[in-house]
């Protein structure tokens, strides 16, 4: 092939890769990342957990991965990256390419940790969802003077009351600071290094209260060994139906839980971002998932995309208020 002839093809190419490069643009639907999306997915899904594997979040997304991988025609991929209270996930999925191959699960501390010191910021993701709630349930040592929600803000008014929570920067520590504001009551959170000893400390005597979900007590509360005083959610929860709720004590805005959901890096494409949207409703919203949900103590609770995002960024000015942040 002579030179002439070399330069002709070359040129002749480059025009036909660009007009290729024009189409593939004119082409794409999405709005929030490049290239053409429309076969989305391809590929597996990876779900990362912030959690170690074994515990609520974890077992959680392991539900809804089964449900979902038939929706989606691949395989959702669970992978656990715990630390620093889950903002080693939250940031690793931030920095992740918005295609939609890297998904998180969202807990309740994606709307508090950027007003404790993390660089965590909700503006970093989109909310594809909200899956499940862990009512939080405010407990006390079965031979507390106290029998009710009023008889312990009572006695707030004229001693400190130790409340133990599952940990500093906790939802549960942030429960007993929502009640102090709430009510005047003086109270003290004390952090334990999760819930079961913060619930165990209540049921020796250690502490005058403890917050916890609504699936790590009601098995206390059965047996005797503690007394549930109220539940910080807008219904009464169904294993523990004679307890009443917050707002039957006449706190209307007393709502604390351990909500989750499904979270991505921010900028997804269009068409990726509704194929995960209908896809996380049809599998939240399955029986499968409902039942694994329900057995380990947490109720499904699901919300669209826009109501998710629309929650998270309400619960983040809330925590922010309360952590003086606001």
């Amino acid at each position: 092939m002579t030179r002439r002839t070399t330069r002709t093809f070359t040129v002749g190419a480059a025009l036909a890769v660009s007009g290729l490069a024009l189409a593939a643009c004119s082409d794409s639907t999405g709005s929030g990342g490049g290239g053409d999306s429309a076969d989305f997915p391809e590929d597996d899904v990876t779900l990362i957990v912030q959690a170690d594997a074994g515990g609520g979040s974890d077992l959680t997304s392991r539900a809804l991965a089964t449900e979902l991988e038939p929706v989606l025609g691949v395989s959702i991929v669970v992978e656990n990256r715990p630390g620093a209270s889950g903002s080693t996930a939250m940031q690793y999925v931030a920095g992740e390419e918005p295609d939609g191959y890297t998904i998180g699960f969202s807990p309740v501390e994606i709307s508090m940790l950027g007003h404790e010191g993390y660089d965590v910021d909700p503006a970093d993701y989109d909310f594809l969802g909200q899956i499940m709630l862990a009512p939080g349930v405010l407990v006390v040592p079965a031979d507390s003077p106290y029998d009710t929600l009023e008889d312990f803000v009572e006695a707030g008014q004229d001693q400190s009351l130790s409340v133990a929570n599952s940990g500093a920067g906790s939802i549960w520590e942030i429960a007993a600071f929502g009640l102090a504001d709430a009510t005047g009551a003086q109270l003290d959170p004390v952090p334990f290094d999760g819930g079961a000893p913060a619930l165990a400390a209540a049921v020796g005597g250690q502490v005058d209260a403890a917050v916890a979900g609504a699936g790590e007590v009601s098995a206390a509360v059965d047996d005797g060994q503690v007394k549930a005083l109220a539940v910080f959610h807008d219904e009464p929860y169904p294993d523990l139906p004679d307890v009443p709720t917050a707002a039957d004590a006449g706190y209307e805005d007393l709502e604390f839980g351990g909500w989750g959901g499904i979270y991505a890096p921010a900028g997804l494409p269009d068409d990726v971002r509704s194929t995960l949207e209908s896809g996380i409703e049809e599998a939240a919203t399955s029986e499968g998932f409902e039942d694994t949900v329900t057995k380990s103590g947490n109720l499904v609770v699901y919300k669209s995309a826009d109501e998710f995002t629309d929650f998270v960024n309400s619960e983040y000015d809330r925590f922010g208020t309360l952590l003086g942040n606001g």
